[in-house]
């Protein structure tokens, strides 16, 4: 174990994340986990940890951060204007940053949250199998919250002289958080609860971000989505990406620290290749829909994985 950032500034919303506590759904626990998986494991790759390791996820005003021994980082998701010792640096590639230097951010350019990974991972306990943060249930992570000015955060030891090299290839896509939001759904499951209206409206509309979105949710603001009866259902399992309509017609696209169940009807999912995409939704932002089937879903993210 090696202290290594020191939070001079705490910035917005900083959190210790990782890929999510799995298994304790039944309990009422949330998965929780960086927003965007895939932006999140690529950081880890490119300086060599395994996908999994605990990293920062930085919401709009980033901290700032003095690295308290020489190591690599590699920060992806929305441009949050990074600076080294007050140089603009690279996203989505491996940066080596010497013992002294710090870390600070402009001001959001592109997008809403990025992913900060550090060589060998961020070193908190598990709890139930993750070093996640859940805030409102002030579980995992560093003491259950969000990081504050003056927390020493340690990381696992590697090898000091292990040379890594690793970039993207050539012909990967960096993602672009224009503001606009094209995601892909499957329909269900309780499409049948909705008028034929409502189901046509879903695809041809767009829709717009509200105020109203956190890590559990994204509301959105558009046509209304009408039931034949009843919004209310028994309540089942929230899966990532729900479209949940309750009586006011408008979709609410369920998060990372939704809660386990619920009793509104969902009317779509978002796949899973496209849902971290919501992280980086602003208030204003345009959202639409585009139907797919569950096996082009599969396929997707059996794409983005590869």
């Amino acid at each position: 174990m090696t202290q290594i950032l020191n939070i001079v500034e705490a910035g917005l919303h900083t959190t210790v994340q990782d890929l999510g506590r799995y298994g304790y759904q039944r309990f009422g626990v949330p998965v929780s986990g960086a927003m965007d998986s895939f932006a999140f494991k690529i950081a880890n790759r490119l300086i060599g940890n395994s996908g999994s390791a605990a990293g920062l996820e930085m919401t709009a005003l980033g901290p700032k951060i003095e690295f308290l021994d020489d190591t690599k980082i590699a920060i992806t998701g929305a441009n949050l204007g990074p600076l080294i010792d007050g140089d603009p640096i690279d996203q989505w590639t491996a940066i080596t940053v010497s013992k002294g230097s710090e870390l600070t951010f402009s001001g959001p350019v592109e997008g809403l949250r990025s992913w900060l990974a550090i060589w060998g991972g961020i070193d908190v306990p598990l709890v139930m199998g993750s070093r996640s943060t859940y805030v409102k249930g002030e579980i995992g992570g560093f003491e259950g919250r969000a990081l504050l000015p003056g927390d020493i955060l340690s990381t696992f030891d590697v090898e000091r002289d292990q040379t890594l090299d690793i970039c993207l290839p050539q012909d990967f896509d960096i993602p672009k958080y224009t503001g606009e939001f094209e995601l892909r759904v499957v329909l269900g499951p309780q499409d049948e609860a909705f008028t034929e209206e409502a189901i046509d409206g879903l695809f041809t509309s767009t829709y717009t971000v509200s105020m109203d979105q956190d890590r559990m949710g994204c509301r959105l603001e558009g046509p209304l989505l009408e039931h034949v009866e009843s919004p209310d259902i028994i309540s089942e399992g929230s899966p990532l990406g729900a479209l949940q309509v309750s009586g006011d017609g408008m979709p609410i696209v369920l998060l990372n620290d939704r809660g386990t169940t619920g009793g509104y009807t969902k009317i779509a999912n978002v796949v899973a290749a496209d849902v971290g995409l919501l992280a980086q939704a602003m208030a204003g932002d345009t959202v639409r829909f585009r139907r797919i089937s569950v096996n082009h879903g599969h396929a997707l993210l059996r794409q983005q994985q590869a």
